[in-house]
């Protein structure tokens, strides 16, 4: 099987090619893509050493060509794509009011959703001839609006509506599209997001103290995409939540101003 894991310096994409690797081990070829290239180096050491076959892509794919270049580089070295993962991302917490220049609300949108985009479709022939899988690495944030999180949200839900649409239009060429839907995951990508200032923000806007491990959430997409599920909603309040935006709006708010940093 050969797959691409965007977004895997750190993190749950990270651990997601150790897992993937520590389940397919020699069946496996992996190929890691992030900026940090010591950081995917390492990583891809650590998945070598169960057995799965490596290439370490250090790119930027805020930019269209680099994400062309990656499927470019991971079919040049194994032949073809089987799974597509996007989960390079970034996140963000600003109220819209704090924000003076919104520069930094359409660099995250290159990130977080066009990245998603410009990966896909670079691939898109590729996942055809194999009837592979599509995985997309959303947020409850695209599913539910989080106040303090316009930026990312917005991103978030442009990914859902991207792949739910994308899925109906490849069902019949045999390509699955699973959408994960991570609550709050116990990583350092919020300390690293974007603040009003557009610099990194040092901080997490939201309440930690119930965060996923990252080895929970990297084990539910890697049996979601393995079985081809359709939506990964990881948590029975993610659920719960998804449901009552529809009969119950105002109490989903409420629960949104609650999931919040009382330090904000």
């Amino acid at each position: 099987m050969i797959v691409i894991i965007t977004g895997a310096s750190d993190g749950i994409g990270a651990e997601l090619a150790r897992q993937w690797a520590a389940r397919q081990g020699p069946d496996l070829k992996l190929v890691l893509s992030g900026r940090q290239r010591p950081k995917l180096q390492a990583v891809a050491a650590h998945c070598e050493a169960l057995g799965a076959a490596t290439l370490v892509h250090a790119a930027d794919l805020a930019e269209q060509a680099a994400c062309q270049g990656l499927v470019r580089a991971a079919t040049e070295a194994f032949g073809g794509i089987d799974v597509m993962v996007n989960n390079a991302g970034m996140s963000a917490h600003a109220l819209l009011e704090e924000v003076q220049d919104l520069g930094w609300y359409e660099q995250l949108m290159r990130i977080n959703h066009w990245s998603a985009v410009w990966c896909s479709h670079a691939a898109l022939p590729w996942l055809k001839a194999s009837q592979g899988r599509l995985v997309a690495v959303s947020s409850l944030a695209g599913l539910v609006g989080v106040p303090g999180r316009t930026a990312y949200s917005a991103t978030k839900f442009a990914m859902t509506g991207f792949f739910e649409a994308l899925r109906v239009e490849l069902a019949s060429a045999g390509v699955s599209v699973t959408i994960a839907y991570p609550g709050v995951v116990a990583t350092e990508i919020r300390y690293r997001g974007f603040g009003a200032n557009g610099q990194p923000a040092g901080r997490s806007g939201l309440d930690e103290r119930s965060a996923m491990s990252v080895d929970t959430c990297a084990r539910l997409i890697l049996e979601g995409a393995l079985h081809r599920e359709r939506d990964i909603v990881m948590s029975a309040k993610g659920r719960l939540g998804r449901w009552l935006k529809l009969i119950a709006p105002g109490v989903v708010d409420r629960l949104a101003i609650k999931a919040l940093n009382k330090q904000h």
